[in-house]
């Protein structure tokens, strides 16, 4: 159980860096267009921990493009405010990972 949540963490890391590289290059191309259409959107979140809860919005925060804003713990809801709109797997897709790694 110890290796599997520590081979998470190291796919989680490897996602996270990925999508923070995919996000950056996607942000620029958007930027110079010109196609920017900023929302807010609610995240229902499949994480009971706070601590999970709380790395998925730092790992959002981290992407650029993508800012949480407000997390319910306790209704497992994440307000992030996105400079165009996306899908929620587009948004977090590393939830699975934190899951594994520490739920």
């Amino acid at each position: 159980m110890f290796i599997t949540r520590i081979l998470y963490g190291i796919a989680y890391f490897l996602v996270l860096i990925y999508e923070i590289l995919k996000a950056t290059a996607d942000v620029a191309v958007k930027t110079l267009n010109g196609n920017i259409e900023p929302v807010i959107v609610e995240i229902e979140t499949e994480l009971t921990r706070p601590v999970s809860q709380t790395i998925l919005a730092n790992s959002i925060t981290l992407t650029p493009g993508t800012l949480s804003v407000d997390l319910d713990s306790e209704n497992r809801i994440l307000k992030v405010a996105a400079i165009y709109p996306r899908s929620r797997e587009d948004i977090i897709p590393f939830e699975p990972y934190i899951r594994g790694m520490l739920e």
